[in-house]
């Protein structure tokens, strides 16, 4: 079975428990019980008797889901080949079960505790163990931790797992309801009615319900590992290097403990680490234990510490520190954690502005550059670590150093966590709360709460994470989506004042104290957007801000410069996924904007949205010559168009101290807001983002008859540069060039011209002419190109570039050598079906330009060459629109 990248929520802690130091008959060891699972429609569903086929007891992966079993059984086909989701809605409408029978040898038997341990149960579930009831689960995103000692038997046992259908279970109460919370997305299938949905209602995954970027696919299953854990005298639960102080010249820490024991007594407690340069040094000291849950700390002082840092500002060094608690020479427990050193601040101060929003990380003030980060996948349990680590390096690669980790989806492993360490990605996460309005009775916000305090208890020793907030558009959906708008006013204001504070509750208080109590190293953040309850949320003048009034609200791209937020934490275009993707999952008789199939995977409007796609296009480029150029043209649209955004964002610094646009990354092959698709393949905007979010860039925005042109730095020293300007026309006759010497400020955004067109262009044609801005550092060298123009595309007099493409063997891989007569827009490399990456793509060449790129693919030179195609915006559109 190919381990998921979701197990285990728990490993850091519990790897290091069961293999670490020389084993006695005082410590911890696991069973684990992931191998030999069945599973089959529970009998007495409704969907038994229509579903006969499910029936049979059948092979079962744990870590796993009802939908990837049966795929994997050959009872459905791929869930996201073209309509096949309409058909196999009636998973999610059935009960199912589950049954493993496992041995117990002598030796557990016989210790003092054994518990049976579900890292996570999707959702509703009754556990028994040899026909006793162990627990019924109602979060996905809890542990459940079992005393089972006395109900294991030596020879086979018999553990089983019914998990109950979320909606079926929930759906006849909530129609009994005087009134149903506002939630996100209807069902497209008819399976529960319209403004009736359970999904607020169940603390699961919300997107599984169906989202505007994905399919609905409501999984059941043993969505974690699963394992008995037995011990006698002791167990370490819990190891944290709480971060009370960190500067260049000292970290304060103090190490932390938590310990279950069966008897008072003395013990020592030590605590040793490794710096990043391998040099050892250890503290420790004699405690006493109490019968029952102990709290144990120890501090340690580091002086001249080596801290994380962010990508792009310094190392990402790493302390790895190792606890041992003994006594008389006897190890009774041991656990170790890395962990990297840094202090983090999200800095409101009051300006001319309004009040400000900005991440500062070991006292250095953090333009954020980055996306939105989604779940990997509609079935968790399919995404390998190999192609997590992927995205998060794609990430990486294109000089982002935030990820928002949107609240629809779920909590990631503690290798997701590792990786963003490593890369120096820092994680905005959110607590799981995509956007429905929750229920505020007590019981489900103590569910929430206890597992906001298993999640954050969990993570807090990642240094990657940098805030965690309470929701995902939670709060402004209430004051301002026009459903909610109306349930306010069809209640009593009673009721009214209970669902508002509950969510302040909620929000405002239960979650911030999770984190105030566990992490407090780390800013906690009420909603997304808001002013974190003290005041109207998305506002530009306070708090961070999701800008829809373009895509959403059908405003043009150029509406992105009438905003400027304090932190821009949403704000995007759609496009569709390269060709290779689009043919995975349609065939060719598929191939239009408004297919059946097409729209079933285009899940903005029901389906409508490949029609805003088109008036984007048509806008700004012109009507397609065909499918493929529709494609190819959406994905300009989008890369052109975030760019501008997020330039816009990074030219007012610190007026705007963020830019991280909706999103990454996709759960399954479609169109949508990503700039990766499903498989891994960078679309146009990551290629553009790479650019766009280079630490040195020169930035040119036209707007209005004039251009602003600005330096952008990041880096944390001033440099020399020389900015050299030129006007050009379309076949590369050079009009006008001027050099300008500059001083480039650290962290800082700093205007150098602001020419009207007329001065610009002086008597060019503005449709054929365009400037030119490079950024050289001392040695000539280009750090940062902007090419600028003063009519968008569709008026453009674009000639044909005369592309010229020969891909080369130099021994160590394809060499692609292209070169262009005219001015070459938006330059696309495709291999068609074969995976292929050139190093760079969605490129311009200039007039008589010639780029080498490096091409890597598995694929034979000759293979490669066959499938070559080039293309720019010269001929993407039907007749003569220039």
């Amino acid at each position: 079975m190919q381990r998921s990248a979701t197990f285990p929520y728990w490993s850091a802690l519990a790897v290091s428990l069961i293999l670490a130091g020389p084993a006695t008959a005082a410590q911890l060891s696991a069973q684990s019980l992931e191998q030999g699972w069945q599973f089959h429609i529970a009998p007495k569903s409704a969907e038994a008797k229509t579903h006969p086929e499910a029936a049979e007891w059948r092979a079962a992966a744990v870590p796993g889901s009802v939908q990837t079993d049966l795929l994997a059984a050959g009872v459905i086909t791929d869930p996201f080949y073209r309509d096949n989701e309409a058909r196999l809605q009636w998973i999610g409408l059935a009960d199912w079960d589950y049954r493993l029978a496992f041995k117990v040898d002598p030796a557990t038997l016989k210790r003092g505790h054994v518990e049976l341990v579900f890292d996570g149960l999707d959702t509703f579930a009754d556990v028994t163990l040899n026909g006793r009831k162990l627990v019924s689960a109602d979060n996905m995103f809890r542990r459940w931790r079992v005393p089972v000692k006395g109900m294991l038997r030596s020879g086979e046992n018999k553990l089983e797992v019914h998990l109950h259908s979320p909606i079926a279970r929930l759906q006849p109460w909530l129609l009994k309801q005087p009134y149903a919370l506002p939630g996100e997305f209807d069902s497209a299938f008819g399976d529960e009615p319209k403004g009736k949905q359970t999904a607020n209602y169940i603390r699961k995954a919300n997107y599984q319900y169906g989202w505007d970027w994905g399919p609905r696919y409501v999984t059941l299953g043993i969505w974690q590992p699963v394992r008995l854990e037995s011990w006698d005298e002791v167990r370490l639960s819990d190891f944290h290097i709480a971060q009370q102080h960190v500067d260049a010249d000292l970290a304060q820490l103090q190490a932390e403990t938590s310990v279950q024991a069966d008897q008072p007594g003395k013990a020592r407690l030590t605590v040793s680490w490794s710096d990043p340069d391998g040099s050892h040094q250890q503290a420790s000291q004699e405690v006493e234990l109490r019968k029952g849950d102990n709290a144990l700390s120890l501090p340690i002082r580091i002086e001249h510490p080596r801290r994380w840092w962010p990508t792009g500002y310094g190392a990402q060094d790493m302390y790895r520190f190792e606890v041992t608690l003994s006594r008389d020479g006897d190890t009774l427990a041991t656990a170790s954690r890395a962990t990297g050193l840094r202090s983090v601040e999200l800095r409101r101060d009051k300006d001319q502005w309004g009040r400000g929003f900005a991440f500062v990380v070991n006292g250095v003030p953090v333009f954020a550059k980055g996306a939105n980060l989604i779940p990997f996948d509609s079935f968790p349990n399919r995404v390998t670590p190999e192609r997590m680590a992927q995205i998060l390096r794609s990430a990486h690669d294109a000089n982002m150093n935030m990820l928002r980790m949107w609240g629809g989806g779920h909590y990631q492993s503690d290798a997701f966590y590792e990786e963003a360490d490593k890369l120096g990605l820092m994680i905005w996460q959110d607590f799981m709360f995509g956007g429905a309005i929750p229920p505020y009775d007590e019981a489900y916000r103590e569910n929430t709460r206890i597992e906001a305090v298993e999640q954050v208890r969990r993570l807090r020793d990642h240094p990657s994470i940098v805030l965690w907030c309470g929701n995902n558009e939670v709060q402004t959906g209430w004051e301002a989506w026009p459903d909610r708008k109306a349930l306010r006013q069809s209640l009593a204001p009673e009721e009214v004042a209970r669902i508002e504070n509950g969510m302040k509750t909620l929000f405002g208080e239960t979650l911030r104290s999770v984190v105030r109590e566990n992490a407090p190293d780390v800013p906690y953040w009420a909603s997304s957007p808001s002013t974190d309850y003290e005041g109207a949320a998305n506002q530009l003048t306070d708090g961070d801000y999701h800008s829809w009034s373009v895509w959403s609200g059908s405003k043009p791209i150029e509406q992105y410069l009438g905003e400027t937020p304090r932190f821009q934490s949403e704000y995007g275009l759609q496009s569709f996924p390269v060709m290779a993707t689009v043919r995975a999952f349609a065939e060719e008789r598929d191939l239009e904007p408004n297919s059946p199939v097409m729209r079933a995977h285009q899940k903005f409007a029901n389906g409508d949205g490949n029609d805003r796609l088109l008036l984007y296009i048509r806008k700004y480029y012109g009507e397609p010559k065909d499918f493929e150029s529709f494609v190819y043209l959406s994905q300009v649209m989008q890369a052109e168009g975030i760019e501008l955004a997020a330039e816009h964002l990074r030219s007012v610094r610190p007026q705007a101290m963020g830019s991280l646009y909706w999103q990454l990354n996709d759960v399954w092959p479609g169109a949508s807001w990503s700039s990766v698709d499903y498989f891994g393949r960078w679309k146009a905007l990551q290629f553009h983002a790479r650019r766009f979010y280079a630490p040195v860039r020169v930035v040119a925005i036209h707007n209005d008859g004039h251009s602003d042109v600005f330096v952008v730095s990041d880096r944390t020293a001033p440099f020399q540069a020389t900015l050299r300007s030129r006007v050009m026309s379309m076949d590369g006759k050079v009009l006008r060039e001027r050099k300008q010497a500059l001083k480039v400020e650290p962290l800082a955004s700093t205007k150098v011209a602001s020419p009207t067109d007329a001065e610009l262009l002086r008597k060019a044609d503005p449709a054929a002419s365009f400037a030119v801005y490079e950024l050289l550092d001392d040695k000539g060298a280009v750090l940062s190109r902007h090419l600028l123009f003063v009519k968008p595309p569709i008026e453009l007099k674009l000639p044909d570039p005369d592309l010229k493409a020969e891909l080369r063997d130099n021994g160590q891989g394809g060499v692609l050598v292209l070169s262009a007569r005219h001015l070459a827009r938006e330059v696309w490399v495709d291999f068609g079906t074969l995976d292929a990456t050139p190093d760079d793509n969605a490129f311009s060449l200039l007039p008589g330009e010639t780029r080498e790129l490096r091409v890597v693919s598995e694929a034979g030179i000759d293979a490669l060459r066959g499938a070559l195609r080039v293309r720019s915006l010269a001929g993407a559109t039907k007749g003569d629109a220039k």
